[in-house]
């Protein structure tokens, strides 16, 4: 049997935390699948094709990694990439309490997929996309932050023009 992880998020933007999620996940299945999820709550601060092209550029070198983007709920979607497992990054406290609610959440729905939680390195501990958004949006440097790819599609937007509307 195929042993499929799915790693879920807005990713937006992805981080070198999250990169190092996925580089670390690799060796472990035979495919991870790194899910780009729209957020109704949210309102994005880059667009989804910009995410998933950026996140694909950042992993290339991970032959066992694909990207996807969709909008369903997250257990149908480990179900559809035949994940028997979801993958949760933790930086701190505050991400346990809000991720074991959602894992339980995703226990109820589906029982069958396992929610296993990968703790940051505490070099990137602090990172996190809304303070890259943060950052970002003041004109600041984030590309200590972000992989290559992704500061690109940063660079695509303008956040001082947008600021001045």
């Amino acid at each position: 049997m195929k042993r499929v992880a799915l790693y879920p998020g807005s990713f937006d933007p992805f981080t070198v935390g999250h990169l190092d999620i996925v580089q670390r996940l690799s060796p472990l299945y035979d495919e991870v699948v790194v899910a780009v999820l729209s957020n109704p709550k949210k309102t994005p601060y880059l667009p989804e094709e910009a995410r998933v092209r950026s996140i694909e550029e950042s992993v290339k070198g991970l032959s066992n990694v694909r990207v996807l983007c969709s909008a369903g709920a997250t257990v149908d979607v480990a179900r559809q990439v035949g994940a028997r497992t979801m993958i949760r990054g933790l930086r701190s406290v505050t991400d346990f309490e809000y991720e074991t609610t959602l894992a339980a959440g995703y226990h109820y729905m589906a029982p069958e997929i396992e929610t296993l939680f990968l703790l940051a390195k505490p070099e990137h501990g602090y990172i996190s996309s809304s303070l890259v958004r943060e950052i970002h949006a003041l004109g600041g440097d984030v590309s200590a932050l972000v992989p290559a790819p992704v500061l690109s599609a940063l660079a695509q937007k303008n956040p001082r023009k947008e600021n001045e509307k």
